[in-house]
């Protein structure tokens, strides 16, 4: 039963977790696939559609886990170094804390769009929304994300 749900599932996982995260993505996937060896029977008694579900929002979980920590990490950094690491413009920290200031799914889509470079059409069809229910998600982000960097006058 494992093998087969192997054979079925994990191409299409670790091609996703590669495009989504680089080489990370590989491990993210076999992670995936560990934790649902660990949910054992819970994980098997679930219908086809349900596994393929468990598996995405799995590797998303982990994936924002593994950034979350490392976004701790950064923080922690003594400032010489931290200046080091700093991109133009806002800091790495300085855009985790603006963005976790959105609600989680609109977070994701948000830093799925425009930090990993996901079309909002290969948004739609990852999460099974219609392209312009995606946009108009991301229209409204980018707007209160707007209105929070605006100068208070």
């Amino acid at each position: 039963m494992w093998e087969e749900l192997y054979q079925r599932l994990y191409p299409e996982l670790a091609a996703y977790c590669r495009r989504a995260w680089g080489p990370e993505g590989e491990d993210l996937a076999q992670e995936t696939f560990l934790k649902a060896l660990q949910a054992g029977e819970g994980f098997l008694d679930l219908g086809p559609a349900q596994k393929r579900a468990w598996l995405y929002r799995t590797v998303k979980n982990l994936a924002i886990d593994r950034h979350r920590r490392r976004v701790l990490e950064e923080a922690s950094l003594p400032p010489e170094e931290d200046a080091a690491v700093e991109e133009p413009g806002y800091g790495r920290v300085e855009t985790e804390l603006l963005l976790a200031r959105l609600p989680e799914p609109d977070r994701t889509l948000f830093r799925l769009r425009y930090l990993e470079g996901y079309t909002a059409r290969e948004l739609a069809e990852l999460y099974s929304l219609p392209a312009g229910t995606v946009r108009a998600k991301l229209s409204r982000s980018a707007k209160r994300l707007s209105k929070w960097l605006a100068p208070r006058s």
